[in-house]
């Protein structure tokens, strides 16, 4: 059940933009101390707080990631903005052929412990929905609103 609260408010922050304060706010030792040793390398860290947890994001390898900490410095998790042809291929297949209809305006994939997700926002003229991936193969609506 917590695993589920912390994707939830994460892929909210990530699709609804950020609540976060901005700046750059004193970020504690442990924070610290976790993220130089999970990320040796990373450069170009910004850091941004909420009341329950950090989000940094930084370069590492050429791309840009997010990660997600607690107050204590335990890494909740990573995620990283894609693009289509970086999906399993029988996910971008199944995109393709039950939302024909639809464009692609975000899609990132989250690493919650040893467990990878994606979530794609999907739009047409009149509605936009947040899919969920379901394993390697298939989607679940997430959320879905009327424009």
């Amino acid at each position: 059940m917590k695993k589920n609260l912390v994707i939830l408010a994460l892929v909210l922050v990530g699709i609804t933009g950020s609540s976060f304060a901005t700046g750059n706010p004193d970020i504690n030792k442990y924070v610290l101390t976790s993220f130089n040793q999970q990320f040796a390398g990373a450069h170009d860290a910004r850091w941004e707080s909420d009341k329950n947890f950090l989000k940094v994001s930084f370069q590492m390898d050429n791309q840009v990631l997010f990660a997600y900490y607690t107050l204590n410095g335990d890494l909740l998790a990573i995620s990283r903005n894609i693009s289509s042809n970086q999906l399993p291929v029988l996910l971008l297949i199944s995109l393709k052929k039950e939302y024909a209809g639809y464009w692609i305006s975000d899609l990132f994939e989250i690493h919650i412990n040893d467990d990878s997700s994606y979530y794609v926002t999907v739009e047409n003229g009149s509605q936009r929905k947040v899919l969920k991936s379901v394993d390697s193969n298939s989607w679940s609506t997430f959320k879905t609103e009327n424009k």
